[in-house]
């Protein structure tokens, strides 16, 4: 089936897959996903509450703003989570705005775990009818990137997608991403990715990695070509966090096309007015096209 996963038996009829549906948003709007990121800090900086009012507020206010030009946005699940079931209840209504949109989500859950734990994740981020279902789903694969099957094939199934961290920017990630050398976790799990991408036909699969924009030359340092991935790139860290685009084309090199850039503070410090959140998002934009 064209751009699409392979329903296995038993499966509803394949979708558009995820991976084609976000090249396509790429191609049309530009390689940018815009974090939802409600920090304390941010919803003061807007004269919000930090609450779940505020909450609320601060994210439908992004997604306003941000629909018609990014590619995808990002909620950090964390911070809905630390409001209790009233900050979820506001995360659930922020990707349904989203859906609503027109714009792709990916929720930044960093799930992972084994067996009918990870098939519980999988059901709540990726089913079909389930209140949290986005688009996508950040994963953690540090329990063996198997451990991921039952999210791996519920994307295939609904038409989404997983981001599976690879390198991140921590220092800390080192200590095990790094572990190997020419055989590092990272590199066995980028290569996994690439395994998984071949169920899918079309220009990007569904199966992105998430790596760090500000991660320097640990790509050519580990031997790790992302080119044989065929998946989208989440690359975190354009703006506040240091990263310019200039350093994403560096970073990068040939794979550049299928990354993704990530902007969260430096796109909502530019709030909380609709017009200051679109102006920051079209400026972002014209620089990671020039």
């Amino acid at each position: 089936m064209p751009e699409s996963a392979s329903p296995q038996q038993g499966q509803q009829p394949a979708r558009e897959s995820f991976g084609s549906r976000l090249a396509a948003a790429m191609a049309s709007r530009g390689p940018l996903c815009v974090g939802i990121d409600p920090h304390p800090q941010l919803l003061a900086d807007w004269g919000l509450n930090d609450d779940a009012a505020g909450l609320e507020r601060f994210s439908l206010t992004v997604v306003e703003a941000v629909s018609s030009l990014a590619a995808a946005v990002k909620p950090q699940v964390a911070l809905y989570e630390r409001h209790g079931s009233a900050g979820m209840a506001v995360l659930e209504r922020t990707l349904a705005a989203s859906a609503e949109a027109g714009v792709l989500s990916i929720a930044d859950a960093k799930r992972g775990d084994i067996g009918s734990t990870m098939a519980a994740y999988a059901d709540a981020w990726l089913r079909d009818g389930s209140s949290l279902a986005a688009d996508s789903v950040t994963l953690s694969p540090y329990l063996g990137f198997e451990s991921l099957r039952p999210a791996l094939d519920l994307a295939a199934q609904y038409g989404r997608g997983v981001f599976v961290l690879a390198l991140t920017s921590n220092t800390e990630g080192k200590s095990v991403q790094h572990v190997g050398g020419s055989e590092s976790v990272a590199r066995r799990i980028a290569l996994a990715a690439g395994v998984e991408n071949q169920r899918y036909s079309g220009a990007l699969g569904s199966v992105g990695l998430v790596v760090g924009a500000t991660i320097g030359s640990a790509l050519d340092d580990l031997g790790i070509d992302l080119g044989q991935v065929r998946g989208a790139i989440l690359a975190p860290g354009l703006g506040a966090q240091g990263a310019t685009p200039a350093d994403l084309r560096a970073t990068f090199g040939a794979a550049y096309p299928t990354v993704l850039a990530t902007s969260s503070r430096g796109i909502l410090a530019a709030g909380p007015t609709v017009e200051g959140l679109r102006a920051a998002t079209e400026a972002t934009l014209r620089d990671l096209r020039s």
